[in-house]
């Protein structure tokens, strides 16, 4: 074990369904720019050496194939002893969600990662699209209403199967994954959403912590636009307790309870993102991000489109804006 890992034991959170713990802080390997394949192996290399040990990909991301060649890797060179110690999510895409792809897909995943299973496999967007067809953005016309049902039977086939140990979903609002919990014979484990200081999902949390779904949160930094960072309140308090902006972000995330997914290919910041465990926000801290005020980043206006399903952000969302 090297020195690193010896001073950071990653806290975890356990996983409903009984499957183990979700290590809390997760590594994010989608990019707003293109990067290669060997930026992403190395980031990944870099963030097991700091101790992370939950690494968020999807199909959509092209780094699906980096991230599980940086894993052998790390297995190799004894990094981390065993696959176990890894926690590893993909998603799948919405060309791919159809009961009949759903399988193929998550297999064609796991050929990429070079892995017999992973930990959690995610519905991407609660849309559909025209099978066969990559590309995004989807074309307006190509987008699908989803078989809520069949769709979600295929992805409880996949975890019955042992191909990956949870299922859950991303981008799904409270209607939604109302809707879907009273189809599945499985509850989804997890929804994965944009949740920050600025964008604080109140409503759904309490609607996901009523309901044995764990919230993992990604943009926690509002990496969509600068509205976490540039934010005055927690540049206060980043301040005074001679934190980074991304610390106290981050660590108000930790301090709700949820899991949450942060990306940096930077190595001093992916040290410093880590650096949330040992200090806490005081009850008048807490109070003043509370108070913050609250807009969606992620908006998701490339899964509307004028011939449906969902024409307006207003309908994708279930009105929770």
């Amino acid at each position: 074990m090297n020195r690193n890992q010896q001073h950071l034991t990653m806290p975890e959170i356990p996983m409903p369904g009984g499957y183990r713990s979700l290590p809390v802080l997760g590594f994010g390997t989608s990019a707003n720019l293109p990067v290669g394949p060997e930026i992403v192996t190395t980031a990944v290399l870099q963030a097991i050496e700091l101790g992370y040990r939950h690494f968020d990909t999807a199909s959509l991301y092209n780094s699906e194939q980096p991230l599980g060649e940086a894993i052998v890797e790390a297995i190799n060179s004894g990094l981390v002893q065993s696959r176990g110690q890894l926690f590893i999510t993909s998603k799948l895409w919405c060309r791919d969600a159809h009961p009949q792809h759903v399988l193929p897909a998550l297999k064609k995943s796991l050929q990429n990662l070079k892995m017999d299973y992973i930990d959690l496999y995610l519905i991407h967007w609660p849309v559909s699209s025209k099978p066969g067809i990559h590309e995004y953005p989807i074309k307006k016309e190509d987008l699908l209403p989803m078989d809520f049902k069949s769709v979600w039977a295929a992805m409880e086939e996949c975890q019955k199967l042992g191909l990956t140990k949870s299922i859950g979903v991303s981008n799904f609002s409270c209607k939604k994954l109302a809707d879907l919990l009273a189809i599945g014979k499985i509850p989804p484990a997890v929804n994965q959403v944009e949740v920050s200081p600025c964008w604080q999902q109140k409503k759904l949390r309490e609607f996901c912590k009523s309901n044995g779904v764990l919230v993992v949160a990604y943009s926690p930094l509002g990496s969509i636009g600068t509205r976490v960072m540039e934010n005055e309140v927690l540049k206060e308090i980043a301040k005074a307790k001679g934190k980074t902006v991304a610390q106290v972000a981050l660590r108000w995330g930790y301090e709700q309870g949820i899991g949450v997914v942060v990306k940096s290919y930077n190595k001093e910041r992916m040290k410093q993102n880590l650096e949330i465990f040992d200090w806490s926000l005081s009850d008048d801290e807490c109070r003043k991000i509370s108070e913050i005020p609250q807009s969606r980043a992620s908006l998701g206006k490339d899964f509307t489109s004028p011939y449906g399903p969902y024409k307006t952000i207003e309908e994708l969302w279930d009105g929770e804006l």
